[in-house]
C-alpha cells in the first residue's frame, strides 16, 4: 500500500549503522549513544533528545546530509512511502547562516531527485528549546528559500521550553512568506499547548496533539476547524506519553471527528517504520486496509505541497485502492 507521511525528522531517521560509519570517517567516538544491540539508547524523552543531538554530530556538511537524504529515502522506498514531509532544522544545517543554509538545502534536493520514487518535501523546523532568536533565524532560512521544494515552517524540541507566544514572530515570518505552518504540541505539556500554538501561532497542523483528548472542548474546535493531527503512535508509546497502542488516543480522536494522520517521527529511535505503524494499529483497534486508505487519504490531503503533486498523489493511492 502506498503511504503517506507527514511527521519525520531527517537526522532522526539516520539509521544507527549511518551514523556509526560517518563518526568513525571523523574520529568520533559517539559509543555512548548506542546499547549492546547498536541501537540508540535512550531512557526518557530529556536523554533522547540529548541522544538526538548527538548523532547529528557527525553531520557538519552538505554531503552528509546528503549522504543521509539517500540513506532515508531508501528505506522510505522500502515501506513504499510515496510522499513524504521531512523537518530539516537550519540551526543544524549551517548554524542558521543563510547562505550555508542553501547549500545543505540544495545537495538534500539534488539527493533526493535520485530517488524519484519518493517525493520529498522540507518543512524548515525551528529547536524550541534553542530559544526565540534561533527560531527567527531558522525563519528567514525558510523565508529565502520557500518554493516547491521548502513547503513548510514548524517548531521541535522541548515542548516545556518557553511559551508558545515567545515564538510568533518566526512562525508570522514564516507565514508571511507563504510558507504552511506546523508546530509540535499536545505530547508533554498537554492540551493547553495545543490551544496556544492554534491560537498565537496559527498553525494548519499539530505535530503530535494526541493529548488534546484530555479537553473535550478542544476535541471539538479540532474535528469542526479541520487542524490535522500528525499522530506518531510507537513515539508516544516508546517514550512513555502512553504505555501501549492500546492505550493510545488515536481512534478516539478519529472517532470525534479529528483529521488524524501516521507517521514514524524518528524511526530507527522508536524501532518502527510506516508498516509497522499500521500493523499495531491493525492489532491495537481492529483497523484493516479501509482504516489504512482512509489515514492515508487524510495525509495527502493534509499535505503542504502544491495543487498539482496533491492530485497526482490522491489519484496515486486512488489508483490502488482500486
Amino acid at each position: 500500500m502506498p503511504k503517506v507521511e507527514l511527521h519525520h525528522h531527517i537526522e532522526g531517521a539516520a539509521p544507527p549503522a549511518f551514523v556509526r560509519g560517518l563518526a568513525q570517517e571523523k574520529g568520533l567516538d559517539l559509543s555512548n549513544i548506542f546499547d549492546a544491540q547498536g541501537a540508540y539508547d535512550y531512557a526518557d524523552f530529556l536523554q533522547f533528545l540529548d541522544i538526538y543531538e548527538q548523532a547529528v554530530r557527525p553531520l557538519t556538511s552538505p554531503e552528509d546530509y546528503a549522504r543521509l537524504t539517500r540513506a532515508v529515502l531508501e528505506e522510505a522506498a522500502e515501506e513504499n512511502v510515496v510522499y513524504l514531509e521531512t523537518f530539516v532544522s537550519p540551526a543544524f544545517c549551517g548554524g542558521g547562516d543563510v547562505a550555508a543554509w542553501k547549500e545543505y538545502l540544495h545537495a538534500i534536493r539534488e539527493a533526493a531527485n535520485g530517488l524519484p520514487e519518493v517525493v520529498l518535501k522540507v518543512v524548515v523546523t525551528a529547536v524550541r528549546h534553542f530559544g526565540p532568536d534561533a527560531a527567527k533565524r531558522s525563519a528567514v532560512c525558510a523565508q529565502e528559500s520557500v518554493g516547491d521544494f521548502v513547503v513548510g515552517f514548524g517548531m521541535g524540541g522541548d515542548e516545556n521550553a518557553g511559551e508558545v507566544r515567545d515564538f510568533t514572530y518566526a512562525f508570522d515570518a514564516a507565514r508571511e512568506a507563504g510558507l504552511h505552518l506546523t508546530n509540535h504540541a499536545g505530547e508533554w505539556a498537554g492540551p493547553l499547548s495545543v490551544r496556544d500554538s492554534i491560537e498565537h501561532l496559527k498553525v494548519e497542523r499539530i505535530g503530535h496533539g494526541v493529548r488534546a483528548i484530555e479537553d473535550p472542548k478542544l476535541v471539538e474546535y479540532l474535528a469542526a476547524s479541520g487542524v490535522v493531527l500528525e499522530v506518531c503512535p510507537q513515539s508516544n508509546v516508546s517514550l512513555g506519553v502512553y504505555p501501549s497502542t492500546a492505550a493510545h488516543p488515536i481512534a478516539k480522536l478519529r472517532e470525534a471527528g479529528v483529521r488524524v494522520t501516521v507517521s514514524t517521527d524518528d524511526p530507527p529511535f522508536f524501532h518502527t517504520d510506516m508498516t509497522h505503524e499500521y500493523m499495531e494499529l491493525a492489532r491495537a483497534f481492529g483497523w484493516g486496509l479501509e482504516e489504512a486508505r482512509a489515514l492515508n487519504r487524510a495525509a495527502a490531503e493534509a499535505a503542504f505541497c502544491d495543487a498539482g503533486t496533491r492530485a497526482d498523489l490522491i489519484k496515486r493511492l486512488e489508483k490502488t485502492d482500486a
